[in-house]
């Protein structure tokens, strides 16, 4: 019980030291205070601060040496993937072009839970599962596991999907994608993902659902993506919108919509 005690501390030490050193709250080259220091800045014992440094060393964020003490030694990747969060499917083609991709596994499963609902297919049905892992510079930033219904599928091959944005292949098996919806959310990794993205079990990652659909609104690819958010991030440009008295913040360039008596609106968001 003691030791499970000290190791949820030091899990929690060490969050709180990973977040400071990947915010650039700390940067490069600094050094850390030493052990009796944190222990008494974080009020645990030398032991648990042991147990969080070791996690930090063994991500390559911190170097450890008996008469140097610790230094940093992480540095935010120059190369780091931007998503222009209004270009949802222009920014799935840039990305499967400038990136590399691992395919981990290819097969069909019988279709089920949230993939077979935004999908439109019944339990009886199958679907394309494939899990990837896409790097950049040589470093994995983000897990990504599709499901795709079993008639568009059949249209390519694993290899294909090793060497080609999945966006890329629907369309060349005759789909006619039009748009796409995602949702985004925070998770920690689990065992198999902090694996495959070179992490600790437990990191924080950026989760984001996306389902993709034609030009009927049929649903034709289901995407549960995980990014490591120190290699991947979100952004988009914001305007004040509408009248005086009611205004509100759109995308900008706005998406536009239509009203009842015709006339386009921008697309606002309902935070201030």
């Amino acid at each position: 019980m003691a030791d499970r005690l000290q190791e949820a501390k030091a899990r929690q030490v060490y969050l709180v030291l990973r977040d400071r050193i990947v915010s650039g709250a700390v940067q490069f080259g600094a050094r850390l205070p030493n052990e009796n220091d944190l222990a008494v800045e974080h009020g645990v014992s030398r032991v648990t601060i042991r147990r969080a440094l070791l996690e930090l060393q063994r991500e390559h964020l911190i170097e450890r040496r008996r008469s140097a003490g610790t230094r940093i030694i992480y540095r935010p990747s120059p190369s780091r993937m931007t998503a222009d969060f209004s270009g949802v499917l222009a920014n799935i083609a840039s990305m499967g072009r400038s990136t590399k991709v691992k395919l981990l596994s290819f097969d069909y499963v019988q279709a089920g839970g949230a993939a077979a609902e935004a999908l439109g297919v019944g339990d009886q049905d199958l679907l394309q599962r494939a899990v990837r892992v896409r790097s950049l510079d040589g470093v994995p930033f983000s897990y990504l596991v599709t499901h795709v219904p079993e008639r568009i599928g059949i249209t390519y091959k694993a290899k294909d999907l090793a060497d080609r944005p999945l966006l890329e292949l629907l369309e060349r098996s005759g789909v006619k994608v039009e748009r796409a919806t995602q949702r985004i959310s925070a998770c920690l990794a689990a065992p198999e993902v902090a694996a495959a993205l070179g992490i600790t079990t437990g990191s924080p990652l950026i989760e984001l659902v996306r389902i993709v659909y034609d030009r009927d609104n049929r649903g034709v690819e289901y995407l549960h993506a995980l990014y490591r958010p120190d290699r991947y991030g979100f952004e988009f440009d914001m305007v004040r919108a509408g009248h005086a008295t009611k205004r509100s913040w759109a995308t900008s360039p706005p998406v536009r919509k239509v009203k009842p008596n015709g006339k386009p609106r921008p697309s606002a968001y309902s935070f201030t």
